[in-house]
């Protein structure tokens, strides 16, 4: 049985789509979290769906497939693994991100509502502000898991890929939640 796990990766210039297109083509399973932007074009202000991370994709896939597609397929070249630091180096050593299943789904699961009840926070906003960790028991997100942390003086539920990427849930009434 083949043991797939998600990859946080880089893409060079603003190819994160094209990577995509190419994932899907594969039928290899990535995401890309995407927003509402006004963007100008030739025709006027439009609003487009766009990247709401950009250079960002994550990839479900073996490290060995991932390996090979970015050293045999040209299209594929601008993939770029994440790196972290190992713990306990002093910071001389790096390994490959990988990000835990359950944490992926529950990232995507916020990250794909397109509307104004999430918002895309850069991970530096709210490193290091403590938070109490919940379930969010009813409405829309129900079964989501994150971190109560204030955002622009309001209370957010923050759901993240550590390190990579977070989304904060606009509101979700405190009835909702237990502290688990």
């Amino acid at each position: 049985m083949v043991n797939l796990k998600w990859y946080p990766m880089r893409v060079t210039y603003h190819r994160e789509m094209k990577i995509k297109k190419q994932m899907d083509l594969l039928g290899i399973e990535s995401f890309v979290p995407m927003r509402y932007e006004l963007v100008e074009t030739r025709h006027g202000r439009r609003r487009m769906l766009v990247p709401a991370v950009h250079n960002l994709i994550f990839i479900h896939s073996t490290q060995e497939a991932l390996t090979h597609l970015k050293m045999t397929k040209k299209e594929c070249e601008p993939l770029r693994y994440m790196m972290k630091p190992v713990p306990g180096s002093n910071q001389t050593r790096s390994e490959i991100m990988i990000v835990p299943d359950d944490e992926m789904y529950n990232f995507m699961r916020v990250a794909s509502m397109q509307d104004d009840s999430v918002m895309f926070l850069d991970y530096k906003d709210f490193i290091g502000k403590e938070g109490r960790r919940v379930r969010i028991n009813e409405g829309t997100f129900a079964g989501v898991e994150g971190v109560i942390k204030r955002i622009k003086k309001n209370k957010h539920v923050v759901v993240q890929v550590e390190g990579v990427a977070a989304v904060a849930i606009a509101f979700v009434p405190s009835s909702y939640l237990s502290i688990i």
